[in-house]
């Protein structure tokens, strides 16, 4: 199945998954467990040699550019009583059939302005996916030392959190380019966003994505757009004033062609909006606090420090730091009907990555805990907001089992606590990872790259 898979991704841009989960680049055990999952809605663990099958008429079919969900499409063939599966899977493939290798638009170049935490995650997943409607080009960062580029290709290569890249990696200095996967990237130095002309790199109405955290206003950020090459900017933290703080699966509708500049919010907005919208949509919510436990970033001190932020200049692998967060009011910014119900609160901890959001919820209607566990777990697994939440009720669960989620957020049930209409909830999130995913899923909408998903998942499951 694992060649069958990779095969369908080269050559026919077809994406595979389960229920979200993807199974490209995956080894033989991920691939089974992903077919464990679908225990959770029907009963019984899911057929590899079902899957295979269904793999076996898309490769027949010379299906291409789409976005398959096995589990779905299982479960639908099922329910339909066809014994057609090839029937079934044209009628569901539709104008796809025959159509290997062809895409639904024109590949976009992408630039990193930036090469941190996040920026290196992003490289990471452009990378995987193999330049399917999405091209990095290039890294733009400030000059350091004389071996700068073997040092941040190192990084890219090697990461304390999540493990070694996937792949080979080369390097070569004297044409300041880094070849990862076969994907070769050219490493800019700049320390003005204007005065790159990407153009003299072949590179041509371009997305830059800004992870420097330096411009979060309009005013700072067009610089970019004065740069010759550059088509659109987004911003990977909140924006400032007037710009569009998008949520992917939340509002990414309200992206427009005008738009030259948008925000893809914070990790922590990222990861309690959609739950908020399901629980709103479900129940109603009146108000509520957001708490959040959250692991330490690279704006804290290693060790007691001057920081300009209250409390954060204090070492911290040593401490709990209570801070602020702004992510409670930038749920209205994706959720308009949120405005004025949230306050938040954040405490830093002494961990390196994924964080929780403890959701403190007025409901407008009484619930119990499995009757919103329940709507949770299904709306993870059937609604339109299945890339963003994940759910999990086991008893053993810590932080580190979260580690390189791609999903926004994760329910964890067991925690859930419920009295008539006050219910709390529980959100674990790789802030790195899960996050990154989520920027990436931006940038596909920008670019209007997003595989057709086959089958579709209607809007209104998520309040069903």
């Amino acid at each position: 199945m694992i060649p069958l898979i990779g095969r369908l991704y080269r050559k026919n841009n077809v994406v595979s998954s389960v229920y979200g989960r993807k199974l490209i680049n995956q080894s033989a055990i991920d691939i089974i467990k992903a077919h464990r999952v679908v225990r959770r809605i029907d009963g019984e663990e899911l057929s590899l040699k079902a899957t295979k099958a269904i793999l076996d008429e898309i490769e027949t079919l010379n299906v291409g550019s789409v976005s398959v969900d096995l589990g779905r499409l299982n479960k639908k063939f099922k329910e339909s009583g066809s014994v057609d599966l090839n029937a079934f899977l044209s009628n569901e493939l539709g104008d796809k059939v025959g159509q290997a290798g062809a895409t639904d638009a024109e590949p976009k170049d992408v630039v990193l302005y930036g090469f941190g935490r996040i920026g290196r995650l992003l490289a990471r997943i452009l990378i995987e996916r193999g330049g399917y409607g999405l091209r990095l080009r290039a890294i733009v960062v400030r000059k350091g030392s004389d071996d700068d580029i073997v040092k941040r290709a190192s990084l890219l290569r090697r990461d304390s959190v999540h493990g070694r890249f996937e792949g080979s990696i080369t390097v070569d200095e004297e044409n300041n380019t880094i070849l990862a996967n076969g994907t070769l990237i050219k490493v800019i130095y700049s320390n003005d966003p204007a005065s790159v002309d990407y153009t003299e790199y072949g590179i041509d109405n371009a997305i830059v994505v800004d992870n420097t955290g330096r411009w979060r206003d309009e005013a700072g950020l067009s610089q970019h757009l004065k740069a010759k090459g550059v088509a659109r900017v987004l911003l990977t933290a909140p924006g400032k004033g007037d710009l569009k703080n998008i949520v992917h699966g939340i509002n990414d509708s309200w992206i427009t062609a005008e738009d030259k500049i948008v925000t893809a919010a914070s990790c922590t907005t990222n990861a309690i909006t959609p739950v908020l919208k399901a629980l709103n949509d479900k129940f109603g919510v009146t108000h509520g606090h957001v708490e959040t436990v959250h692991s330490f970033t690279n704006d804290q001190n290693l060790i007691d420090n001057f920081h300009k932020g209250e409390r954060r200049g204090r070492a911290a692998a040593l401490n709990m730091v209570i801070t602020e967060t702004g992510a409670a009011k930038a749920v209205a910014k994706a959720l308009p009907e949120f405005e004025g119900k949230l306050t938040g609160n954040a405490i830093r901890v002494p961990t390196p990555d994924v964080s929780m959001a403890i959701l403190n919820l007025n409901l407008e209607n009484e619930t119990t805990k499995e009757e919103l566990n329940a709507y949770l777990r299904e709306t993870s697994l059937t609604s339109n907001l299945h890339k963003q939440i994940d759910y999990i009720d086991s008893p053993e669960v810590v932080s580190t089992d979260f580690v390189g989620s791609r999903r926004a957020g994760i329910v964890d049930g067991l925690a859930t606590i419920v009295s008539g209409k006050n219910a709390v909830v529980y959100v674990w999130y790789d802030n790195e990872f899960g996050y990154s995913c989520q920027v990436v899923r931006v940038i596909e909408t920008i670019a209007g790259t997003h595989p057709v998903a086959v089958p579709a998942v209607k809007a209104e499951a998520l309040t069903a």
